[in-house]
């Protein structure tokens, strides 16, 4: 059988690849954020937080995440909801950036390079996968052609 075949219960190998990647891009950049949670900041140039222990639930917030892609991308069908969670984390996350860095000028446009690889890059994989999430969750549920046998 085919690795690049869309079945109900099978994804191509890019999906589940696309998903262990995101986890452990999320593992590393949490542990990152975790570990060193001012050197961002530094290196944007901006000043630290008052309350860095905020900014360390963010880092481990993500840490969970790249947990939870890890485990979707065994079965990217079955576990579609993990990956609609990220996606909407990924979606709303630049939103809020906008809002803060463009609307409310809380911070700078700068802070805004973070969103290319946290959040932007994983759209339209993300949004491919659930995809095939529903095309697989219609298949299994369409009534077939087939004649069932009668006992």
């Amino acid at each position: 059988m085919s690795d690049n075949h869309s079945t109900p219960t099978d994804a191509p190998r890019w999906m589940r690849w696309t998903l262990y990647l995101a986890g452990g891009y999320n593992l590393f950049w949490g542990g990152w954020v975790v570990l060193f949670p001012n050197s961002g900041f530094d290196a944007m140039g901006m000043d630290r937080p008052l309350y860095p222990a905020i900014w360390q639930c963010v880092g481990m917030i993500v840490g969970v995440y790249g947990i939870g892609y890890a485990i979707a991308a065994t079965h990217p069908a079955r576990h579609w909801p993990i990956v609609l969670v990220g996606l909407l984390g990924k979606v709303f996350g630049p939103i809020g950036f906008v809002w803060q860095a463009v609307i409310l000028d809380n911070l700078p446009l700068s802070f805004g390079y973070f969103l290319i690889f946290n959040d932007l890059v994983w759209w339209v994989p993300f949004v491919l996968i659930l995809r095939h999430a529903y095309r697989a969750a219609s298949q299994q549920s369409a009534p077939s052609d087939q004649p069932t046998a009668s006992l």
